[in-house]
């Protein structure tokens, strides 16, 4: 018997074992699974890089491309698959932020996907990177891009059920509602 789905958030720098994690959770809970890729080969270190990602995948998951739409494409994998990983947050912040003027809509659709998680159509399995650990982004567009990846990662922390920041490949639990209901049942 399978467990009820949830969601878990895995949070991150740059290599720090997110990516490897959230392929290791998502091969424990079952199939059918979806992984949606946010990332764009926009040049050829990016191609070389969703490839190896794409070489790492359980070759049965159904890869569906969504560098812009990320709440329309997980609505369409309701009562599809068992198990979503969504890599990443981070590429779909980025993306949105060239297409839109202001960030209202990115939050719209960030509030949008946060209400998703907490219907939990499926296990779902986000990663997004941590970015408000480093130095003041010198440019506008940089602060912009950090601001709106810290909104878009506390909205989606806020719903999701488990958050875990990776560092040097580990994982460290910083949120786990599903513990709780887990021990709040026990006799």
């Amino acid at each position: 018997m399978s467990a009820a789905p949830s969601s878990l958030l895995i949070l991150g720098g740059a290599r720090s074992g997110k990516s490897r994690h959230a392929l290791e959770q998502a091969r424990s809970l079952g199939e059918p699974t979806a992984f949606v890729a946010t990332a764009q080969a926009l040049d050829g270190e990016m191609a070389l890089r969703i490839q190896r990602h794409k070489a790492e995948r359980p070759t049965g998951w159904l890869t569906v491309e969504e560098p812009l739409e990320l709440v329309g494409a997980l609505r369409r994998l309701v009562g599809q698959v068992q198990v979503v990983v969504v890599d990443c947050l981070t590429l779909w912040v980025a993306n949105r932020l060239q297409r839109e003027a202001a960030d209202e809509p990115v939050l719209a659709e960030a509030n949008d996907l946060a209400k998703l998680l907490e219907e939990h159509p499926y296990h779902a399995i986000l990663v997004s990177n941590e970015v408000g650990l480093g130095v003041h982004p010198p440019t506008a567009v940089g602060l912009r891009f950090q601001n709106l990846l810290g909104s878009v990662n506390q909205r989606v922390a806020a719903a999701s059920d488990r958050v875990v920041w990776m560092t040097a490949g580990l994982p460290i639990t910083l949120k786990d509602e599903c513990f709780r209901e887990r021990a709040a049942e026990a006799p």
